[in-house]
């Protein structure tokens, strides 16, 4: 079995479960190869490795039966952009906070380990979004997410105006701070606290939410995932930020901008174990039927 591996820098509570983790593959023989900056980081925090392969592009990643993500949310969205469309299964362990996508806690390691060896898992594929532009957006093969792509204004500008189309229809005008298309699997991120709703994941929708409207009455709006989402964005400043997960540009505009969103061709697939199920993480996360006065 091969397994490539990312993560990012952890605290010093974390160093005892992230050398689990490598003891673990060695104990079963399994081949690794880490991504170079995190493989400098376990060097740096003292963790014992005995792993030779490394790889700074995603391009370099080997034949990978799975790729772990050693980190919280975040490190499991950059994981995913060096897999991209090779649609290699992902493992999340959560050395971060919320950990909807890394839902792996340091104490399953060694049982979640035998689990993949041994097969006892399955992999959920989740659609994704990608963007086009005549623009360039990002590095050509990273114009993809799958929590959301957001159009925001940058930080000193002021509100910023898109017009949205939905399969060449005209939607609607946004006098806003920006707005944002989620897929079913980013509803639990940035879309719910912009006011989006709660979608489960497989349900085939893309949710529009609006940041910091100018009008009260423009609401997050839900829509099939084979829909074309198209956007003319306008800009006094003559910038805007366009953010794809963890990735984010500036973009420089003299005039109106296009922007196209519509469902990724190639899907993301994360592996879950035994007992590991959306509505349960779901609960837990958000601490739903936790008496908030005990």
């Amino acid at each position: 079995m091969k397994i490539a591996i990312h993560g990012r820098k952890f605290n010093v509570e974390s160093v005892t479960y992230i050398q689990q983790v490598f003891d673990e593959l060695k104990q079963h023989k399994v081949e690794v190869q880490i991504s170079e900056p995190f493989k400098r980081i376990l060097l740096q925090s003292g963790i014992r490795l005995d792993v030779k392969a490394v790889y700074t592009k995603p391009e370099e990643i080997f034949d990978a039966d799975f790729a772990f993500s050693l980190g919280g949310d975040g490190t499991f969205l950059e994981t995913l952009a060096h897999v991209g469309k090779r649609e290699i299964p992902i493992l999340g362990f959560n050395f971060g906070r919320l950990g909807f996508l890394a839902a792996i806690s340091p104490e399953k390691i060694q049982r979640t380990v035998y689990q993949l060896i041994n097969g006892y898992y399955t992999v959920d594929e989740r659609t994704m979004i990608s963007a086009a532009s005549e623009t360039e957006l990002f590095e050509e093969g990273t114009n993809f997410a799958l929590n959301e792509i957001a159009i925001s204004k940058t930080d000193t500008s002021s509100m910023i105006v898109i017009h949205a189309y939905i399969n060449g229809e005209f939607l609607n005008t946004y006098w806003a701070d920006g707005l944002m298309v989620a897929t079913a699997t980013g509803s639990t991120g940035y879309s719910l606290s912009c006011g989006g709703p709660l979608v489960m994941p497989h349900s085939a929708n893309f949710i529009i939410t609006p940041i910091c409207p100018h009008n009260l009455f423009v609401r997050p709006m839900i829509v099939s995932d084979d829909s074309i989402i198209s956007f003319k964005v306008e800009s006094r400043s003559n910038n805007f930020l366009v953010s794809m997960d963890s990735r984010a540009k500036i973009v420089g505009s003299d005039e109106e901008t296009n922007i196209t969103v519509k469902k990724e061709d190639f899907k993301a697939k994360m592996v879950r174990m035994e007992g590991d199920d959306f509505l349960s993480t779901l609960r837990g996360k958000l601490k739903w039927g936790i008496d908030a006065r005990n």
